[in-house]
């Protein structure tokens, strides 16, 4: 199976971090970046949904302030992080300073944009204070690009 993310050694990454997964060309030469945004240890932690729902909402706006060319930002199935494709080649680190800056913002948040039935599929399952403590835990850490473990 060609799936990249099964292609990482799980067991080898220390989060958070965030990675360049792949660049793909387009059929007219435009290239499109994946990125992995990793919060948490894999298969030690992982964001409970409805934190990982919140955050998901604070960052599809302040990401995308911090960042330009965003074409999607997702949570993982395995709740460990997001996966955020990008318009272009953005630098690693161009990535963690708006993710960070983006991230700092959320302190300072008192509502969910687009927290009810009409802009979101699944309204009720939020928890401002849990995305709070996630991008507090994450930040006091802070990413690298340096995901390996030696």
């Amino acid at each position: 199976m060609k799936v990249e993310s099964f292609s990482l050694d799980h067991t080898k990454v220390r989060a958070p971090f965030v990675r360049k997964c792949c660049v793909q060309s387009g059929e007219h030469g435009d290239k499109v970046t994946k990125f992995d945004l990793r919060f948490t240890q894999p298969n030690e932690a992982e964001l409970e949904s409805a934190g990982i729902h919140t955050l998901e909402h604070l960052m599809a706006g302040d990401l995308r302030d911090e960042l330009p060319g965003i074409i999607d930002l997702s949570p993982m199935g395995c709740r460990t992080g997001f996966y955020m494709t990008v318009w272009g080649e953005p630098e690693v680190g161009d990535v963690i300073a708006a993710l960070t800056r983006a991230l700092e913002k959320v302190a300072g948040v008192t509502e969910i944009p687009a927290q009810n039935p009409i802009q979101c599929g699944n309204y009720r399952l939020h928890d401002l204070e849990l995305a709070k403590q996630y991008a507090r835990e994450v930040l006091a850490k802070g990413f690298t690009d340096k995901f390996l473990v030696e």
